[in-house]
C-alpha cells in the first residue's frame, strides 16, 4: 500500500490515527497543497478530487475521501475496531464523526478560505474569523452529544477510540491554530486529551510526521 497526504492535512490526519491503531504501515508519499501539488497531472491521475489522503492498494486501486478510507480499513483489519458492534452505537459513533468531517471541516480548509481571499475579498482577518465560527457551530454540537450522554466514556463512545475521535482530534489542532475559546467545550476538550495520551495519536500528529514545517 501507498498513502500519500499532506502532514497539515486534517484528513490525512484521521488516517494516520487509524492505521497507527492497527498496525498498518503502507509506503508514504507527501503531497504539498501549499505549493499545490495535489494540482498535478500525475497526482490527479491517482486521484482526480485534486485532495489528500489517497490510499492505494497493492493491485493498484484507488480510494479517496478519509471516511471512505477509515470505512475500509475497519473491514479489512478489523481488529482493534474503531467501530462499535452494535447498529446503534456504529451510527452514533458515525453521526459524531460527521460532526467535524462534513459539516466543520469542509468549509474552512485551505482551498475553501483561498477562495475567500481571492473571490470575496476577504483579508486574513476576516477568513480566520469565517473558520472559528464555524468551529464553533461545530464544536457546540459535539459538546451537546457528548456531554452526560451514557454512551460517552474516556472517549467519544465508550472506552476505546472510534471514527469519531479520529476525526475529532485534527479539528482541535485546527481550532488551536484558528484561536478558537476551547474552555467552552470541556467534554469534548476531555476526549481530546485522553486522545492524545494515546501513542495513535499523538504519532499521527502533523509535527510528528516526515514532511512537517514550522
Amino acid at each position: 500500500m501507498k498513502f500519500y497526504g499532506y502532514f497539515r492535512s486534517s484528513a490525512a490526519f484521521r488516517v494516520r490515527i487509524a492505521m497507527n491503531l492497527k498496525g498498518i504501515t503502507p509506503d508514504l508519499a507527501f503531497i504539498h497543497l501549499r505549493r499545490q501539488e495535489q494540482t498535478s497531472p500525475d497526482y490527479t491521475r491517482i486521484n482526480p478530487q485534486q485532495l489528500v489522503p489517497t490510499l492505494v492498494l497493492d493491485d493498484g486501486t484507488a480510494l479517496a475521501q478519509s471516511l471512505a478510507i477509515l470505512e475500509y480499513i475497519e473491514e479489512t483489519h478489523p481488529e482493534p475496531p474503531i467501530l462499535p458492534k452494535d447498529p446503534a452505537g456504529r451510527a452514533r459513533v458515525r453521526s459524531l464523526a460527521m460532526i467535524p468531517a462534513c459539516e466543520v471541516h469542509p468549509i474552512q480548509n485551505l482551498r475553501v478560505l483561498g477562495y475567500l481571499g481571492q473571490a470575496c475579498g476577504q483579508d486574513e482577518a476576516g477568513k480566520q474569523a469565517w473558520a472559528r465560527h464555524w468551529i464553533d457551530v461545530g464544536f457546540t454540537a459535539y459538546e451537546a452529544s457528548v456531554a452526560g450522554h451514557p454512551k460517552t466514556g474516556r472517549f467519544s463512545h465508550g472506552d476505546t477510540p472510534t471514527i469519531a475521535d479520529m476525526c475529532l482530534v485534527p479539528q482541535v489542532f485546527n481550532a488551536k491554530r484558528f484561536g478558537n475559546d476551547l474552555a467552552k467545550y470541556p467534554t469534548l476538550m476531555r476526549i481530546f486529551d485522553t486522545c492524545m495520551a494515546h501513542p495513535a495519536f499523538d504519532r499521527a500528529q502533523p509535527s510528528q510526521q516526515p514532511d512537517a514545517e514550522p
